[in-house]
């Protein structure tokens, strides 16, 4: 059993700490804050007569250390009686702890404050020996945790979703980052992560595509940089499309309707339908250029991932789902009275087969367009019911815009109609808000290499303005380019996800505020006070603890030693907002504590643990960074 595990290795390595009671869910050994949870529990157990698995889950951790380190919601007891008088009983049965202090009581609440020795002989050699693994619990990834042999769940994780031949669109940026950093959680979470790009790399635009580089297409262009050249060869096509289409407009306010269709029929859309048409027919010249952009496309946005720290797993496509399997899936809804024909195309009438207020939100969708190409929606079903059948998930996470709310109710929907919901149970839709402020003055998109060059040079800049620390930096562009990237993925895992946020380039490049740049001074910061102290590991590892005394250093003790249910707590939120607040805590307290906890200068002793305080502060600084998508930096 997984928590067994965890108890014996607890005993062999703390021995300094009273024996506590193996509970369900409780890691005492990789969290330092489930010692006091269960300890907690037993007394309030003895005192209350509540049930041991009640207590323990309700112990909370708080978001402000004057809270306290854990606290309780008396009524989550389920205990007759006001929650104020059965705290003040409770208060005067309390024995003498050699964990905690005696509790505060305010209301219908418990605060709980852990003593300073043993959490500083528990909290710190947990963080330098558990390293890069410390906050993550490789158990929450198990099938049984009481049976590690039956092995780890499996979750896919779709996002990011590019259409091929475009620059990746700053519009992409959010699912990419969320996408990330969901991967990482889930991944320290003990699970076996699959990640999936679905690519929009099909459909009528790749005829237009292949007519536009047949007119405006340069071999030595495409292999150069292909997707800029190719999305200029599209905008240039479009824009005949566009002409044609409104010289034929003009023709028929004239009442030239037979030339305006000759037009349109004659046309480059019409053309690209055609070409289309050999593409879904296999034919191998078409065929052969369509991979070509897609091979072409998929290389270069392998790069734009790489300095983002992405890397995908499989990359599909509308591609992959093929027209028999679509027409199958629609044949299906057909044939169960869930969809209908109407002038030629196949609807799905939610409102007639769901009842109530659900039917009307999801109002009526199209399957198949009445010239018999299937849309989105038929197309995801297909392509859901594959991707069980190929890696037997036990979650699937599509990470999409809320824009696509309704249409993501809908498919989920359809797939539970079908009779499936041995599979619909398994998805879950991970959404988010718009980014605004992307646009040029003109009205055209900021494409994402851009941004990051843009930010890139920015903190190159920024950087050179110290020249004695800039001289210091190896690598002072790759440094800036880091330092850019992590102002772009803060700024955007600030806020809730489900928040649209303004586009700021100055506000997220400052190095004041909570900004990607003021956590990666943080963490250089830490390096430098462990390069300049000059002390072994087995010197900090022999490091007294007990000298950790002041009022600065046990706060700081303290905010480490929530890490583990941060992580924990973000598992069920899925916000990376909640990591990067904790890592704002976290740095703000550091910040604070420099002047008061000096390291140079002070007694050799005290130099060791307050050093051996620092590095557990940096672990965790870079573990919450790395979960996150960051690279920390060590000089800046």
């Amino acid at each position: 059993m997984a928590a067994d595990a965890s108890f014996d290795n607890l005993a062999r390595q703390f021995n300094h700490l009273p024996l506590i009671d193996k509970l369900p869910n409780c890691f005492p050994d990789i969290n330092p804050v489930d010692i006091y949870r269960a300890h907690i529990t037993s007394i309030l157990s003895d005192i209350t007569g509540a049930d041991k698995s009640v207590i323990y889950p309700v112990l909370q951790w708080t978001a402000t250390l004057d809270k306290g380190d854990l606290m309780l919601a008396i009524p989550a007891l389920r205990i007759k009686g006001k929650p104020d008088d059965l705290g003040k009983q409770w208060l005067e049965k309390w024995p003498e702890s050699p964990l905690v202090e005696k509790p505060v009581h305010n209301g219908a609440f418990l605060s709980f404050f852990f003593k300073p020795e043993p959490m500083a002989k528990t909290v710190i050699p947990m963080a330098l020996q558990h390293k890069n693994d410390f906050g993550s619990n490789p158990a929450n990834g198990l099938r049984d945790q009481n049976d590690p042999s039956k092995g780890r769940q499996k979750i896919v994780i779709e996002f990011s979703s590019p259409n091929i031949a475009k620059p990746f669109h700053a519009g992409h940026l959010r699912s990419t980052i969320i996408g990330g950093f969901l991967a990482n959680l889930y991944r320290s979470a003990g699970w076996d992560v699959t990640t999936v790009n679905y690519l929009g790399d099909w459909g009528k635009q790749y005829g237009v595509l292949a007519l536009g580089f047949e007119k405006y297409g340069s071999e030595e262009e495409l292999v150069k940089d292909p997707i800029n050249h190719l999305f200029t060869v599209y905008v240039k096509i479009s824009k005949e499309v566009a002409d044609e289409k409104q010289k034929a407009e003009d023709l028929k306010a004239e009442g030239k309707e037979d030339e305006a269709q000759s037009i349109l029929d004659n046309g480059v859309d019409e053309k690209a339908r055609s070409y289309f048409k050999k593409m879904t027919e296999g034919d191998e010249q078409a065929i052969a250029l369509w991979k070509r952009f897609r091979d072409y496309s998929i290389e270069r946005y392998k790069q734009t991932y790489a300095r983002l720290n992405i890397h995908f797993d499989e990359y599909s496509g509308e591609s992959k789902v093929s027209e028999d399997e679509m027409q199958q899936a629609a044949a299906k809804l057909k044939e169960m009275g869930l969809a209908h024909e109407d002038r030629g195309a196949l609807l799905m009438d939610f409102t007639k087969s769901v009842p109530g207020k659900e039917g009307k939100t999801l109002g009526k969708a199209i399957l198949r367009k009445k010239d018999g190409t299937a849309l989105y929606l038929t197309r995801d079903i297909s392509e859901l019911i594959n991707r069980y059948e190929r890696y037997k998930f036990d979650k699937m996470i599509y990470v999409i815009a809320s824009e696509q709310d309704l249409h993501v109710k809908q498919f989920f929907k359809i797939v539970r109609m079908m009779g499936r919901d041995d599979i619909a149970d398994k998805c879950q839709h991970v959404n988010f808000g718009l980014v605004l402020g992307m646009s040029t003055r003109k009205g055209t998109v900021k494409f994402l290499n851009d941004i990051l060059r843009d930010v890139g040079e920015h903190m190159h800049e920024v950087m050179k303005k110290n020249e004695d620390k800039y001289s210091q930096v190896e690598d002072p562009e790759q440094i800036a380019d880091k330092l850019g990237i992590s102002s772009v993925m803060v700024q955007d895992m600030n806020g809730k996800r489900i928040n649209n946020y303004t586009f700021d380039l100055s506000r997220m490049t400052s190095f004041e505020g909570d900004t990607g740049p003021y956590l990666q001074y943080a963490h250089a910061r830490l390096c430098s006070i462990q390069r300049r102290a000059e002390l072994s590991d087995e010197d900090i590892a022999a490091a007294d603890l007990s000298l950790l005394t002041e009022p600065m250093a046990i706060n700081l003790l303290r905010v480490i030693a929530q890490w583990p249910d941060v992580v924990q707590n973000v598992l069920k939120t899925l916000e990376p907002t909640t990591i990067l607040t904790y890592l704002f805590k976290l740095t703000h307290t550091l910040s604070t504590s420099y002047n008061h906890l000096r390291i140079v200068g002070s007694e050799p002793e005290v130099m060791k643990a307050r050093l051996a305080l620092y590095n557990s502060a940096r672990v965790v600084l870079y573990n919450g960074m790395a979960i996150l998508g960051l690279t920390p930096v060590e000089r800046m």
